[in-house]
């Protein structure tokens, strides 16, 4: 006790909260080279933006608050985008960031930066400490406003010199505050019986179950309060695997990916005409209502969220200000006794419909094929992969196409079931470092990214990252030397595209064997399967480099019924 100094503090209050992972590079070292006395792992990433992410993927995982460190300046800059999609995806992060000796402020120092200015957008709370004696209280205050209310990124700025100034720790603090959602509260009693009778009266009910559940961890309420009314579920991408979607009342992902070609095109009746639409932990944003467009403007609308400024925001609606998993309970509990006899008719009708259109798109996959050597057809390499993933395992996908492809053709085998997808900015980049923090939080489970070739160049780094800490995650890149969405979109609306959408030609699997790792060129649709088992059973992080066809694009809306195919205009 005499001879603890600051980091001895910090890195005892991280463990009171249950942090067993840092990931940081090498600074701050006062706090980095005492974390292991503290049974604490540091987890080193390439750059501090994928260390941002894995700290985020370890969050969502984990539900336990994600910690990262860096250095000041340049090294700090670079968390502004993870912790820009921790805050729009509400996933606690604390960043511990390193400063400039408290003598040398104001002095040009070296990489001296205003750190509290550069975080002040995307983080919930952001604070310097100066004094030891206040290290721990910030501390509790930095994990506390990540964890309380809606989650969200912070970032805690320690001076050099602090670290090793002399402190004597606190022998009476207990309070684990880690853990998220901290404080679990829900609405006043009257706005839930009038939210009970709005659903008892309901004829054509649907459930929107968005990020917010996973966050809370209230899948199993979400499903009760389903089965116990029969109502039909959809979910967000973020949502997805809230329900089995094997379910029969389980309606899939709806949102911007309903073009014909996918099930959820055939039911879409089920929002345009829904007299009551419950959003729950959903921010009913621009994709998840199809530019707001989707859901009956006239239903009556009940929102369930965390973040009182959520409800409302784009649809007036019946206030349920709480947490997920106790407002969706004590709205089960509301209407335990009515009776919903009635609806029984209906679940038959919702499963003969999400049956009919199952069978449709899986009649679409079949019409397109496998594809050819060379340009296989991505609908194929989703079909083969959900043979492979169990109901425990996690699927991350980076933004953009790789995102649409998992939220479409892989199938949740479970209530609760994982799928990571960055949708709160949706930038390139976040597979990979994405997957490495979620296997780092779930040891048992298979860990499979699926990237498109330019957001994997974003963060190949990572790869020496993952075989050098152990972290053995897949990653499918479907390499098509395109920016997809971006090429696709411009071709459909300008009728052509740049050169810069255009890539150069790339041996992913030949830069993961120079790491050490496990590395695959697939060309053939016909080897794909064994390679995936190969990738699988490999025991250390591998790439399978997937060959795919550039002109494949999942059922977006928004390209429904235009021609993806043009040239150069430059």
């Amino acid at each position: 006790m005499e001879n603890r100094r600051v980091a001895h503090v910090l890195a005892a209050g991280l463990k009171r909260h249950g942090v067993s992972i840092i990931f940081g590079q090498s600074i701050p070292v006062g706090l980095l080279h005492v974390t292991p006395q503290y049974g604490i792992r540091q987890v080193g990433y390439r750059a501090e933006n994928a260390g941002g992410i894995m700290a985020d993927g370890y969050a969502r995982i984990s539900g336990r608050i994600g910690v990262v460190t860096a250095q000041n300046g340049p090294a700090a800059t670079l968390l502004v985008p993870p912790m820009a999609e921790a805050m729009k995806a509400s996933v606690p992060v604390l960043a511990i960031v390193e400063e400039i000796p408290r003598g040398d402020v104001e002095r040009n120092a070296f990489q001296e930066f205003d750190h509290l200015t550069l975080f002040a957008s995307c983080t919930k709370w952001a604070r310097r400490v100066d004094r030891a004696e206040r290290a721990e209280d910030y501390l509790d205050m930095a994990v506390t406003a990540a964890t309380s209310g809606r989650p969200g990124p912070v970032a805690l700025m320690v001076p050099r010199d602090l670290f090793a100034e002399p402190c004597t720790p606190s022998t009476d603090r207990n309070a684990d505050l880690g853990a998220f959602p901290l404080d679990r509260f829900g609405p006043e009693p009257a706005r839930i019986a009038e939210a009970a009778d709005i659903l008892a009266k309901a004829e054509r009910p649907i459930i929107v179950a968005g990020g917010g559940v996973h966050l809370s961890g209230a899948a199993s309420e979400v499903v009760a309060l389903s089965r116990l009314t029969s109502i039909p579920v959809v979910t967000t991408n973020m949502g997805k695997g809230v329900i089995d979607e094997r379910s029969p009342l389980a309606l899939g992902v709806f949102g911007n990916t309903m073009g014909s070609a996918s099930g959820a095109s055939h039911l879409a009746g089920y929002a345009t005409d829904a007299d009551v639409v419950v959003f729950i932990g959903c921010r009913t944003n621009e994709n998840a209502t199809h530019a707001w467009r989707l859901y009956n403007p006239n239903a009556r609308f009940v929102h369930i969220d965390m973040d009182p400024r959520e409800i409302g925001r784009n649809y007036e609606a019946v206030r349920l200000v709480g947490d997920a998993r106790t407002t969706v309970a004590a709205l089960n509990a509301a209407l335990a006794g009515r009776d919903f006899s009635r609806r029984a008719a209906v679940r038959d009708q919702v499963a003969q419909d999400v049956a009919r259109a199952r069978d449709a798109q899986a009649a679409n996959v079949a019409a397109q094929g496998q594809g050819r050597r060379g340009a296989i057809r991505p609908e194929h390499l989703m079909r083969v992969l959900d043979t492979k993933i169990g109901p425990d395992d996690i699927v991350v996908a980076d933004a953009s196409y790789s995102t649409n492809w998992l939220a479409t053709y892989l199938t949740a085998k479970k209530d609760g079931a994982r799928f990571l997808l960055p949708r709160g900015l949706a930038g390139l980049g976040w597979g990979l470092p994405l997957a490495m923090g979620a296997q780092l939080a779930r040891p048992s489970a298979k860990v499979v990214a699926i990237v498109g070739d330019g957001g994997f160049a974003h963060c190949w780094a990572e790869l020496e990252a993952a075989r050098r800490m152990g972290v053995n995650v897949t990653t499918i890149v479907l390499n098509n030397s395109i920016l997809g969405f971006q090429c696709h979109g411009e071709n459909a609306f300008r009728g052509g595209h740049s050169n810069a959408v255009d890539l150069g030609v790339v041996d992913h699997a030949a830069i993961a064997r120079a790491c050490d790792c496990h590395g695959e060129r697939v060309e053939d649709p016909a080897e794909f399967e064994a390679a995936l088992e190969r990738a699988l059973a490999a025991g250390k992080p591998a790439v399978l480099d997937v060959l795919v066809d550039p002109e494949a694009h999942p059922p977006l809306s928004i390209l429904e019924g235009r021609s993806v195919i043009g040239d150069r205009v430059d």
